[in-house]
């Protein structure tokens, strides 16, 4: 099952007795959580009908006798079960009789990381629930879910306020919604979040680090790029979200160089890449320095440099990876 599928049936209130929630993006996850909370659990009998269990602390008796329960004047009870990729062996195995015959006046949402649907626990659970996986959005996404977001706090953004936003925050939905929430209440009463109220709201180092850092890759200016990086990592900045700017800006300069390839407008190449005016005219002028080749070079090593970082590589990788890029050596393969 889809989240969105699992949205709906929150809304209209046909839902499974058994859930497994699953994925990479937690924010998605607990979103969906509290609006199945707010749906079917009173916030005055949420003390009866409202139980929370962790997958490393809890025995699979506890979750079961506890779903096995009625709910309190109330039509459903919800068990939440977090960390459910934590659940012991034998505690899956105790949870397989209620799986196979849950409670209809309970809903029970495991949470978790990966799973092996090969297990006889998933099995069970497909054959009277659902399993629902959450993946990070991809960038052309994150435009929707934002002005989503500001939909629920009742604004509207400008479009180059979206653009600062995601340049700023990258792929982190909690972080991103953490900064609608807080744009929304520096507006106040005014109905719409501007590209200098994200500028306001946004940590002023933060801001300049980042157009600094993608400004000088993108002008090969080495010197400014390594201070510039080194002044983000002493600050706190991780250097896989550094990395995912980097990357973001790289495939905007293979936009904007497949454009002018072909000799487009610049109204052309603003409208076929999608990005903002306030961006691109200096976007251009930077993928005049790069062609085709040495950018596809160049993803090969950003793809290279995101597996050593995730394999247990420190700063370094990345900062051998802006020498190669600004010091114009040929990318290796």
């Amino acid at each position: 099952m889809k989240p969105e599928e699992f949205a709906k049936s929150i809304g209209s209130g046909a839902l499974r007795p058994v859930y497994y929630q699953y994925g990479d993006e937690p924010y998605l996850m607990e979103r969906a959580v509290k609006q199945l909370i707010a749906r079917l659990v009173a916030p005055e009998f949420r003390d009866f009908n409202l139980n929370i269990f962790y997958g490393n602390e809890c025995r699979g008796e506890e979750i079961a006798e506890t779903s096995q329960t009625l709910p309190f004047f109330a039509d459903r009870r919800v068990v939440i079960v977090k960390r459910g990729d934590a659940l012991s062996a034998l505690a899956m195995e105790t949870l397989l009789p209620y799986l196979q015959n849950p409670s209809p006046s309970t809903c029970l949402v495991f949470q978790g990381g990966k799973i092996d649907q090969r297990k006889k626990f998933f099995v069970e659970l497909k054959k009277t629930g659902e399993l629902v996986e959450y993946k990070p959005p991809y960038e052309s996404q994150l435009g929707t879910f934002i002005r989503d977001e500001a939909t629920n706090h009742g604004k509207k953004m400008e479009p180059a306020a979206v653009e600062l936003l995601v340049y700023l925050t990258g792929i982190n939905l909690q972080e991103l919604a953490s900064q609608v929430e807080k744009a929304a209440t520096y507006v106040g009463d005014r109905e719409t979040i501007r590209l200098a109220d994200i500028k306001m709201i946004a940590s002023d180092t933060r801001a300049d680090s980042v157009f600094d850092l993608t400004n000088a890759v993108g002008e090969k200016n080495l010197v400014k790029a390594l201070r510039t990086f080194a002044t983000m990592i002493r600050d706190g900045e991780a250097p896989l979200m550094i990395l995912a700017m980097l990357t973001r800006h790289f495939r905007q300069l293979w936009q904007v160089r497949e454009q002018l390839d072909k000799q487009s407008s610049t109204q052309e190449i603003g409208k076929a890449t999608g990005i903002n005016p306030y961006f691109l005219a200096g976007t251009i002028t930077q993928a005049r320095n790069y062609q085709i080749a040495e950018l596809l070079g160049i993803f090969e090593r950003l793809f290279e440099t995101d597996l050593a970082l995730k394999s247990g590589g420190d700063e370094m990788v990345v900062e051998r990876l802006l020498m190669e890029i600004c010091g114009n050596k040929k990318a290796k393969a």
